[in-house]
């Protein structure tokens, strides 16, 4: 998973990323200029370390999630997204937007005022036109195509036509791309297209501290809000994990926002994690929601998907209570599924394959 934290200037983007990543990046701006910073992280799972606790193997290996902290989007007068900066949005599986809302007068709001209803609009606007200018001119490009004739059959064309006129009435209307419905073969013509509007997004709001939520909607699909003392958590993430634990009971904080703001990402994208339990390792696994045993297994391994038999699956919690593995063979507590069955998340899974 690859997620861009997107904002305008000053808006505390890397911040953010500080928080995400535990990393230590200058918290300064970058005056309207193109910088991408880039860091690679373990997803935490108290589900994870449990079920390692059952055998205490030589590695426990997480999630991962990749973080770009974007700038130089939401300055434009109008215009075309560079090439450069398109390159690296369009490669992004959701984006962070980050939007403020403390006020510093130290940090003045290149607008000249906080208001965060407004930023969004604005975040949204250069988004919508960027997407509006790149489908307008793959309708010229079918069109052309459609009168000069050539290897796709006519038919062929008219749809994706069609397709790509319904995106643009959307998008003139001000409608992201996520809130359309799109079948699979639709999905199919658009998979490399790095349509930004069509990518989930969650908006952020970056408080001061003890400032209150703005109470604001944002009414689409594939989007959610939340919000973080972005300066507050970002101290704590500095920290060693034992004095962050300390520092999180005296705030009232029940989970750190790195935790917190990883699994919105994580359901926002629709993505859930399984774990394997092997003798040298014990493993988190990502997987879209409703991957089959059969598809999951093709992730451990290539082999394992060519010679896949069957499945033995327990829900992690059913498993730390029992004790392991043999204790819940013993019980029958660990079910045999065939190829078709759907994963949950936080489900063990052994699977039996011959190859």
């Amino acid at each position: 998973m690859r997620l861009g934290i997107i904002g305008l200037p000053l808006s505390g983007k890397t911040t953010v990323f500080n928080v995400l990543t535990r990393g230590d990046q200058p918290v300064v701006t970058s005056g309207g200029r193109f910088e991408v910073h880039t860091a690679v992280v373990d997803v935490p799972d108290r589900r994870l370390e449990q079920v390692a606790a059952l055998s205490n193997p030589e590695k426990t290996i997480y999630a991962k999630v990749t973080y770009a902290d974007i700038a130089g989007l939401g300055i434009s007068s109008g215009g075309e997204i560079s090439g450069q900066l398109l390159n690296q949005l369009s490669q992004m599986d959701g984006f962070l937007h980050v939007v403020r809302c403390f006020d510093d007068p130290g940090v003045p709001h290149l607008s000249g005022g906080v208001e965060p209803e407004r930023d969004i609009v604005a975040m949204d606007s250069e988004m919508l036109l960027n997407d509006l200018i790149a489908v307008e001119r793959k309708i010229e490009r079918l069109e052309d195509e459609r009168r000069k004739g050539g290897g796709r059959s006519k038919s062929e064309i008219e749809r994706e036509i069609d397709l790509f006129n319904k995106m643009q009435t959307a998008l003139s209307a001000e409608q992201p791309l996520r809130d359309i419905e799109f079948s699979a073969d639709e999905k199919r013509i658009l998979s490399g297209f790095g349509l930004l509007t069509a990518k989930p997004i969650l908006i952020l709001f970056n408080l001061g501290d003890g400032q209150q939520v703005p109470e604001l909607e944002y009414p689409h699909s594939g989007s959610a809000i939340n919000s973080l003392q972005g300066k507050l958590e970002m101290e704590i993430a500095q920290l060693p994990p034992e004095e962050a634990g300390v520092f999180l009971q005296e705030f009232g904080i029940e989970e750190s926002g790195m935790e917190r703001i990883i699994h919105l990402s994580y359901d926002l994208m629709g993505l859930i994690s399984f774990f394997t339990i092997g003798e040298d390792e014990v493993r988190a696994w990502t997987i879209p929601l409703g991957e089959t045993a059969h598809e999951a297994a093709g992730r451990i391994h290539s082999d394992i998907y060519k010679g896949f038999i069957r499945a033995e699956v327990i829900p992690w919690d059913d498993l730390v209570t029992l004790g392991g593995l043999s204790e819940a063979r013993a019980t029958g507590k660990l079910r045999l599924e065939g190829k078709d069955y759907v994963l949950q998340d936080g489900e063990v899974m052994q699977v039996r394959f011959n190859i």
